[in-house]
């Protein structure tokens, strides 16, 4: 009698982004961003997981890692915002619920905002480590939104590991 648990959809996830991760580095975030979007619009995705707010930030709840990477989810309350950053590492991100507007910037000192980009639940982006790909993501929404990031670093690197805060 077999008495492992059913894998979730968590589970699922996880796995499928664990075969993305291996792809070439130029292709990754594109590869895991594919990956991760079968799953955003699944209600139960994380069902057994307890991702609270945070009244002061957004703020980041671990859902897996990886060789090398590490997957997040980012609860968003209305107004909040990351800072204006590039990467450090590859990355990809997905909006699960809620909705969230991608700013994009041209570098310079400070950096120009260029376009914004609204992100609906299913929605998806993804880049390379690069100081030239400059964004913030936002909740501009009334409404709490969910979004799951992964990033090619281990969570334990991600305060030096993840962003270049340039505003």
């Amino acid at each position: 009698m077999n008495m492992t648990a059913p894998l979730t959809r968590l589970d699922s996830l996880l796995a499928d982004i664990r075969v993305a991760a291996r792809a070439p580095l130029a292709e990754r975030s594109g590869v895991v961003a594919a990956a991760i979007t079968p799953y955003l619009d699944d209600p139960k995705l994380l069902a057994d997981k307890d991702c609270p707010c945070n009244p002061d930030r957004y703020i980041r709840h671990l859902l897996g890692e990886g060789d090398g990477y590490a997957v997040v989810a980012l609860v968003w309350r209305p107004g909040q915002m990351s800072p204006v950053h590039a990467h450090l590492t590859w990355c990809a991100l997905g909006v699960h619920s809620g909705v969230l507007t991608e700013h994009f910037f041209a570098p310079g000192a400070p950096p120009q905002p260029t376009a914004a980009h609204l992100r609906a639940r299913g929605d998806t982006s993804h880049g390379p480590a690069t100081p030239d790909v400059i964004h913030r993501v936002a909740n501009c929404s009334a409404e709490v939104a969910v979004s799951i990031h992964v990033y090619g670093v281990p969570f334990a690197e991600f305060a030096e590991g993840v962003n270049l805060v340039l505003a």
